[in-house]
């Protein structure tokens, strides 16, 4: 009689409060159909949280858990000793702090066992010090708060991001993505893509995918010459550049550049410039507990109340206001009113 199959790989869900739905099932699905395909459990898989009590996610879907953070710090020592953990969460991800999920992690880490995250879970692996020196990705909205929280943390606007023994990913599709790659590092390209033609995806995408469509569609934009110029802003926010400096690095006049954007964007340079750093100031204030000062530095504003005069005049609110009700719809969230 031939032996069973031996499994491959058994895996922990630690769900963290208002986690997205989207990521956490489109991974659990993948093994799934991976084993499916195999003919047999390659893949187990068990869902865990703090306290063993059912988790809810962003979209107000209650999940049953099978263990808590103490009988996952016990499996350690065990038979039941996982091979990855991954860390599920989603909005609010930066009021969650537990120093006793920190320890665990980083025990489970230093025990060998891969550790990882979907959507905004690198935030908690961050938070556990497992992120310093590591390349990692997070959601694009989570990124500005994150890489000012944790500095030490290489991260990037990627799908996802393998680091020796740390997974993490940017939430949505891409934790299909992050799962492929792991099924074709145990089991070769062919089952890959059996599992691709099941989920009805056309395609592996690379790490290094964007996130966000390009400019191009995102903006409705075709003008090459706006692009590269937007772009150029974009990476230059904390700082802002000068029209004179966009004009060299672009070969253009100011003058060119101010009809380009009349004609595109239907604003000045300068006006579009302070609109871009604006958004990235309101997903500061929104995705971070930075204070509003340090928010206004690290969006180029050389005072708070030059940032709060520009910002009032966008959104007609301060970005006292904004914050404040931030923290009034996290409240309201966790009586169960979803949102």
């Amino acid at each position: 009689m031939s032996k069973a199959p031996t499994k491959k790989r058994s895996l922990v869900f630690f769900l963290v409060p208002h986690f997205t739905m989207l990521p956490f099932a489109a991974a659990i699905e993948t093994l799934r159909i991976a084993n499916r395909m195999l003919g047999y459990s390659a893949y187990v898989w068990r869902l865990a949280s703090a306290d063993g009590e059912k988790v809810y996610s962003s979209s107000g879907i209650g999940i049953e858990v099978t263990s808590s953070l103490a009988d996952e710090r016990r499996n350690l020592g065990g038979e039941n000793r996982p091979n990855m953990v991954l860390v599920c969460s989603g909005i609010y991800v930066e009021e969650f702090h537990n120093k006793s999920v920190n320890a665990y992690l980083r025990e489970t880490y230093n025990r060998g066992v891969a550790v990882g995250s979907l959507c905004t879970g690198a935030h908690v692996l961050a938070q556990a010090g497992l992120l310093n020196g590591k390349r990692c990705a997070i959601h694009w909205e989570n990124l500005p708060g994150f890489s000012e929280a944790f500095p030490q943390a290489e991260v990037y606007a990627d799908l996802y991001e393998v680091d020796s023994n740390i997974y993490t990913c940017a939430g949505g599709t891409s934790s299909l993505d992050m799962m492929l790659n792991l099924i074709g590092q145990d089991f070769g390209e062919n089952l890959v893509n059996r599992v691709c033609e099941q989920a009805l995806t056309d395609r592996v995408r690379s790490p290094h995918d964007r996130q966000r469509l390009p400019l191009r569609a995102r903006l409705g934009v075709q003008n090459s010459k706006v692009l590269s110029i937007i772009e150029l802003m974009e990476s230059n926010l904390a700082e802002p550049l000068s029209l004179i400096e966009i004009a060299d690095d672009a070969g253009l006049s100011r003058r060119q550049i101010e009809r380009l954007f009349r004609q595109e964007m239907g604003r000045s340079p300068a006006r579009y410039y302070l609109e871009i750093r604006l958004d990235r100031a309101r997903h500061l204030l929104v995705q971070s507990s930075m204070p509003v000062v340090e928010v206004a530095v690290a969006c180029g504003f050389v005072s708070a109340s030059h940032f709060s005069k520009c910002y009032r005049e966008l959104y007609n609110r301060s970005p006292q206001q904004e914050r404040a009700e931030r923290k009034l719809t996290t409240s309201t969230n966790r009586t169960g009113v979803v949102i």
